[in-house]
């Protein structure tokens, strides 16, 4: 009789369990929050540009500006604009 009534009150504390985490997870799905990082889902990205070489788009902060143009490293801003 001990054994049975130890089980059934370890499978009502895990249910008890699992009822208070889904109700916490409707509690702030009701207010708006989610799991995910909030940055991540506002977050608007980093301005991309294009390099005058070879035309392709990195993020601004990694582009090197020289001559009033974009360059995605030193070699492409010393060998210039392609024609």
């Amino acid at each position: 009789m001990g054994k049975i009534l130890f089980w059934v009150l370890v499978i009502v504390c895990v249910l008890f369990v699992a009822r208070l985490i889904s109700h916490q997870s409707a509690k702030r799905m009701r207010r708006g929050e989610t799991t995910a990082e909030p940055a991540l889902q506002n977050d608007p990205g980093e301005p991309m540009v294009r390099c005058a070489h070879c035309g392709i788009h990195l993020p601004r902060s990694e582009a090197l500006l020289t001559q009033g143009q974009t360059w995605c490293g030193p070699e492409h801003a010393r060998l210039g604009a392609r024609q």
